[in-house]
């Protein structure tokens, strides 16, 4: 089949979640942020675990791109990865791959976020570079998939339908459940990170929580306002 499905998320999303819902299908094989050294190394950002995730995979982003997720495979591969990882690398690989852009309402990105590293950035969290992929791909010819977090977990089995028909394959049932526990797709980061999901054996209810940002983390959520307002008008809806 060799269908190639890269979903360009924000950090602090349930892209994790949607990595072990494809994980069910006996059809797709998961991959877990394979560009993620190429970041840390091009970037030079400190993350939890940042020396164990440069040694545990290969750190040049374009042989990734050549030799992981474009490589010919007989099922589906499906690619979880952030969009701020394009940086340092040739973008060309876009138009061979479906490219679903994975968005969270940025208030609830900034304030997870902030949990684990301080006062994020517009380049940590990825909300512009999510509105800056979407224009470059329009411009090339393709539009790509905007999935909103908020739909899919208000209604998992019907979002995941919508989303399967754009890809072109079938709704299997046995995405909306998974095993609770590590999953051997996992990246070495994943103790740092995965520890809700790890509990989880479905996509958790959606429920509109009250934040209260400061500082720099409110200047930053107003920030990405526009971008967010763009990109959830184009997503699938309920």
């Amino acid at each position: 089949m060799n269908k190639i499905i890269c979903l360009w998320s924000c950090p602090r999303n349930v892209s994790t979640a949607l990595m072990y819902s494809f994980a069910q299908r006996k059809d797709t094989k998961v991959f877990d942020e394979a560009l993620y050294a190429h970041y840390l190394k091009s970037s030079g950002a400190i993350h939890p675990g940042r020396e164990d995730v440069l040694l545990s995979q290969e750190n040049n982003g374009n042989k990734v791109v050549k030799n992981v997720i474009l490589k010919k495979r007989e099922f589906i591969s499906f690619h979880k990865l952030m969009t701020h990882f394009l940086i340092n690398i040739n973008t060309d690989f876009l138009s061979e791959v479906i490219n679903v852009i994975f968005i969270r309402n940025p208030k609830e990105i900034i304030f997870s976020y902030s949990k684990v590293i301080p006062n994020p950035t517009m380049d940590d969290i990825g909300v512009e570079k999510q509105y800056k992929l979407y224009l470059e791909l329009e411009k090339n010819g393709q539009i790509p998939i905007v999935l909103d977090s908020k739909y899919l977990l208000r209604n998992p089995e019907l979002i995941l339908k919508k989303l399967c028909s754009l890809l072109n394959i079938s709704f299997d049932s046995k995405m909306l459940k998974w095993e609770r526990g590590t999953k051997e797709e996992d990246g070495t980061w994943a103790k740092y990170w995965y520890e809700n999901v790890h509990n989880s054996t479905s996509f958790l209810p959606y429920t509109e929580k009250e934040i209260i940002l400061e500082n720099s983390n409110l200047e930053l959520h107003e920030k990405c306002k526009t971008y967010y307002k763009f990109l959830t008008n184009k997503s699938i809806k309920i």
